[in-house]
């Protein structure tokens, strides 16, 4: 909408001057002595008639003037085609601080620039109808300030011409008294709290909040849950949600004043009385109460010595006491009678204390003459013995009242939490034991082992880490049930052998602590690690069948070896391993050797982590070959890790603790990239190698998802599933079967071949092997080395060659070094094998050049 130029408003309206000049027309005509008479006398009362015309409505337009800046309220005359303001009172002038002219003849937008486009048409719409429109807008003054306005706008006939009057109620007051009541709302001290017609509350000022202990950031819907508080009348009945007086005052729509209700909040354990005035609120014209107001104050402290009140308080087994210190009387409600279960009551101060166990009773004694002599308030859980003998856990709170000093008084609250105390003893003892065993768990072994080291009388430990030699046997064999049961009774018998000396406790898997003093006797970590050996010396029974397990034990001693609990029980980890290198089933301590091993481990770890980044691996490729003939059927390929600081290092000094770490998972992927890059390398040059087996694993299974892995190597170097072998060690048959069953059915619809290494070494039971989709085994040479002369190498050999011929199964033997060697595979019937009699792993060139040696070309 255009803007019109201001126009000012003229000092006499167009009509006036028009009649002034006619008027001086007519004087002067009737003058006029050329004129008959009779036209005279006619033109002189057409003067008069219209001086007392042109007299009238000046009289009117002065009145309707003074009549319009008369209003208190901001009036506009608005033209109703074009929205411009046509006048203007004196109070607008004074609202909007602009003077008149600057506003008449300009749009009303100029009052209130934030109206919507069309905001005149629910105006129009509104007025055709024959009412009024009433709307809440805010308008703008001269300086660019605003101030909420109420707009009554209605039709009306200025100067012949279809206008609208818009009344314009300055609401800037009304507002600032809603925010003192609102401000009164908070300041005072009873609470206050508005309910809806659902009894939903939608506002609750700062007294009902402490009143009723809902924290500044709790939501009050939550905090008053019906379900969190109980409420009973003043006689201790409880009080159906019914007769609750804000449900009252809304169904009766009358006050319902001073009644007074006990709430006992379920979880606080803590009841507050309560008097409540609920007051119903209509909306306006309305005959129905759509809200209701409930108006209360804590009246607790006048009902404590009341029998009411302790009716109420034994409800939450609560009771009231009160201790005159001149006299030394102490009263005792009936419930706190009840409570401490002593007959007759205590009466004085030390009888309440004689309830308590020593300990206890010197801290309630200490911190009632604070609370006399400091005015302190204190609360305190204490422990105590019912007349009966049974424990009895008691909290107790008690305030100084302000009064003369010898006639003071401390007042408070007796309340039974012996239930909780055992709930919370027993959530305790289960977030710090084992469910399997019922010892110590990590975490609580973690922390008392902390907790000792920080006290300088107790620091002086040690501490013994135990791992049980061939578990894995019995969880393999046996499976995880079994497993199960024979940990409990290896625990069992760690307890026997230590007793009362140590604390025990399951660090994880079939690995345990003992945390032992070595101050009054320094033998004692040697002394009991004999003990348990000892133990362990008779076979464990299980399912019928015996197992001899025994358990290799290494020993660290604080302070010497470490001076926190990690660094300690890394020592105790330490001298564990090297007990198991040295034979198992026996215990080695710490010493500077090991201490020295451990460091060179560290910077294994360290150098490890950085060496595929660091581009420090390659790989050798050794020959699998048709014993027989000499021909090339697969390559394997073998990791080699040269790193700058560490030197050439064997994978038998790398790959275990790569398994440890779980660095494993992120090097084994390097090798699967790697060895699919160089057979795709090796087919661009003509060299048709048929497949590459790489070993996988276990962790490559828990670690990541190991198909889509093998499925993007084969995509990146366009290479098909069966140029790709698999191996992987017994352990991945007994991980996660049903895990491992869809892994191995995915890798083999890929068409990758899937074999286990080392096959004989491990423990598995035949049934996982039968039950996964492989394609063949491997016969370790820890089997093949001793053939033909070994008759228990030559039994395993026939046994597992016997198991891959039943299930259909291909059979490459590993480590085939001798004439001899293959001669009696080639006759237990075992065609394919590798080992340093056809050749060592072959870095790639070195590969391509024994491809074209005379034994393979003829082969």
């Amino acid at each position: 909408m255009k803007r019109k130029p201001p126009a000012s408003a003229p000092s006499t309206p167009p009509a006036a001057v028009d009649a002034a000049a006619t008027l001086a027309a007519l004087e002067q005509a009737a003058l006029d002595t050329a004129l008959p008479a009779a036209t005279r006398d006619l033109l002189r009362c057409a003067h008069d008639l219209l001086r007392h015309s042109h007299d009238a409505a000046e009289s009117d337009r002065l009145r309707y003037r003074a009549l319009f800046d008369a209003l208190p309220d901001p009036v506009s005359i608005i033209a109703w085609d074009d929205s411009t303001v046509l006048d203007l009172n004196q109070a607008g002038t004074t609202a909007y601080r602009r003077p008149r002219e600057e506003i008449v003849g300009q749009s009303i937008e100029i009052l209130n620039p934030d109206l919507p486009r069309d905001h005149m048409i629910p105006v129009h719409e509104t007025l055709g109808r024959g009412q009024s429109y009433l709307v809440e807008v805010t308008n703008m003054r001269g300086d660019g300030t605003r101030f909420p306005v109420e707009v009554h706008t209605a039709p009306i006939n200025y100067e012949g011409r279809k206008a609208m009057v818009a009344v314009a109620r300055d609401l800037s007051s009304r507002h600032a008294a809603e925010l003192r009541y609102r401000e009164l709302m908070e300041a005072i001290d009873r609470g206050v709290i508005v309910q809806d017609a659902e009894l939903r509350t939608v506002y609750a000022n700062v007294a009902a909040m402490e009143i009723l202990a809902i924290s500044p950031g709790q939501s009050i819907a939550e905090a008053l849950n019906p379900e969190q508080w109980m409420v009973v009348d003043e006689h201790g009945r409880l009080l159906p949600p019914e007769q609750y007086p804000s449900h009252r005052a809304l169904r009766s729509g009358r006050m319902c004043g001073n009644t007074v209700l006990g709430l006992y909040h379920r979880t606080r354990q803590q009841l507050t009385w309560l008097s409540v005035t609920a007051m119903p609120q209509f909306p306006p014209g309305g005959d129905k109460p759509t809200q209701v107001l409930s108006l209360f104050s804590d009246i607790t402290s006048l009902k404590r010595d009341s029998s009411l009140f302790d009716r109420a308080q034994a409800l939450a087994h609560i009771g009231g006491w009160e201790w005159e210190v001149g006299p030394d009387r102490l009263y005792l409600t009936h419930e706190a009678q009840h409570v401490l279960g002593h007959r007759p009551p205590p009466e004085t101060i030390d009888g309440l204390l004689a309830c308590l166990r020593a300990g206890d009773r010197e801290r309630l004694r200490t911190a009632i003459e604070q609370a006399v002599s400091f005015s302190r308030r204190f609360d305190l859980e204490l422990q105590g013995q019912r007349a009966d003998g049974r424990s009895l856990w008691l909290r107790v709170i008690g305030e100084a009242e302000a009064s003369d000093p010898l006639n003071s008084r401390i007042t408070g609250a007796l309340q039974d939490i012996t239930e909780r105390k055992h709930d919370e003893e027993m959530l305790r003892v289960q977030a710090r034991s084992d469910p399997l065993t019922g010892l110590l768990n990590r975490d609580a072994v973690l922390a008392e082992l902390e907790s000792r080291l920080d006290d300088p009388l107790r620091a002086a430990l040690a501490v013994l880490y135990i791992d049980l030699d061939r578990f894995k046997v019995v969880n393999d064999v046996l499976g995880h049930a079994a497993g199960d049961r024979l940990l409990a009774s290896a625990a069992r018998r760690i307890q026997r052998a230590v007793g009362s000396e140590a604390q025990i406790a399951r660090f994880g898997g079939d690995e345990f602590l003992v945390i032992c003093d070595t101050g009054s006797d320094p033998s004692r970590p040697e002394r009991l690690a004999d003990a348990i050996l000892e133990i362990f010396g008779d076979s464990f029974r299980l399912d019928g069948e015996e197992f001899s397990i025994t358990a290799s034990i290494g020993i660290a001693q604080a302070p010497l070896d470490g001076v926190r609990s990690q660094q300690l029980i890394q020592s105790a980890d330490v001298a564990m391993y090297d007990s198991k290198r040295r034979g198992r089933n026996g215990w080695q301590a710490f010493t500077p050797e090991l201490a020295e091993q451990q460091l060179h481990r560290l910077q294994l770890e360290t150098h490890l982590r950085r060496a595929v980044n660091n581009d420090e691996f390659h790989l050798v490729y050794q020959p699998q070959v048709e014993m027989a003939t000499g021909a090339v059927v697969a390559v394997e390929a073998l990791i080699r890790w040269r790193n700058h600081s560490l030197g050439e290092m064997r994978p038998d000094r790398f790959i275990d603790h790569a398994e440890t770490t779980g660095d494993i998972v992120g090097i084994g992927g390097w090798v699967l990239q790697e060895a699919c890059r160089q057979l795709h390398r090796w087919r661009e040059r003509g060299l048709q190698v048929q497949r590459v087996a790489v070993n996988v694993s276990y962790r490559q299974f828990l670690g990541e998802d190991l198909a889509s892995s093998v499925n993007a190597a084969l995509s990146e170097f366009g290479l098909p599933g069966s140029a790709l072998e698999l191996e992987f060690t017994e352990r991945v048959l007994i991980e996660d079967v049903p895990d491992t069953l869809r892994t191995f059915a995915a890798l083999r619809d890929m068409g990758v071949i899937l074999t286990i290494d080392d096959f004989g070494e491990g423990y598995s039971a035949l049934n996982y092997l039968r039950r996964l989709p492989i394609h063949g085994l491997k016969l370790s040479q820890l089997f093949v080395q001793g053939v033909p002369d070994n008759q228990s190498d030559v039994a395993v050999c026939q046994a597992v060659t016997g198991i891959a011929r039943s299930l259909g199964l291909g059979l490459v033997a590993e480590g085939v070094e001798t004439e001899q060697q293959r001669a009696f595979l080639l006759q237990l019937g075992v065609t394919v094998g590798q080992g340093f009699l056809f050749a060592p792993g072959l870095l790639p060139d070195e590969l391509q050049q024994y491809y074209r040696s005379p034994l393979v070309a003829t082969g």
